[in-house]
């Protein structure tokens, strides 16, 4: 379900719509998107809706930004770079468990914007956003001494966008197979080699 962000007094309707558009999407797709079911959903009239959203890329703009809102929320955060991507991964790790409709609705975006240059144009800058954060990562623990100092960052983080989106594009992805692509990712970028040593480390004191 779509969870609920702060609002001002005059946005609770607005929200409501978007919630609506939001499951809509994620259980019938852009094909099954209706705005007169969006307002019939929320108990508005189709003129309500069109007050808040002129036209039906305004609401799905609403829909994007509220799912991008739920991915930066895995991102940033205290500590090291280091701590960071683990933290960004285990956030991820925790939206495919809890909010899968979330994955659903961006793979939706993302296959349909390659036909359709609106949707294109609306998601475009998703990918590239999440790419750009990406690169920090890798980079940062890179000079820590994290991972290896040949690890490419910008190559890295367009792997790490690449195989999630790629994982979460596959209809009802198995648990497993999410588990098994984060750990493969952790890998790659040394993350998961670091903690092993670090648990080791512990384990001999």
């Amino acid at each position: 379900m779509i969870k609920r962000q702060a609002t001002t007094p005059a946005e609770p309707r607005k929200d409501a719509l978007v919630a609506a558009a939001y499951q809509i999407l994620a259980t019938r797709g852009f094909e099954g998107l209706r705005t007169r079911e969006v307002a019939a959903a929320v108990g508005v009239n189709i003129a309500t809706l069109h007050y808040y959203f002129p036209h039906k890329e305004d609401l799905i703009r609403g829909v994007v930004a509220y799912a991008m809102g739920r991915f930066r929320g895995t991102l940033g955060g205290a500590g090291s770079a280091e701590d960071q991507l683990r933290a960004h991964f285990r956030g991820l790790r925790r939206l495919s468990g809890d909010e899968p409709e979330l994955f659903t609705v961006m793979a939706e975006l993302a296959i349909r914007g390659g036909r359709d240059p609106s949707l294109r144009k609306i998601g475009g800058g998703t990918g590239d956003a999440w790419r750009a954060r990406l690169r920090t990562f890798p980079r940062r623990p890179r000079d820590e001494g994290a991972v290896a100092e040949d690890l490419d960052p910008d190559g890295m983080a367009a792997v790490i966008v690449a195989t999630l989106k790629g994982t979460f594009m596959l209809p009802a992805s198995e648990p497993a197979n999410v588990e098994r692509t984060f750990r493969q990712l952790e890998t790659l970028v040394g993350l998961r080699a670091k903690r092993t040593a670090t648990a080791s480390g512990r384990a001999k004191r």
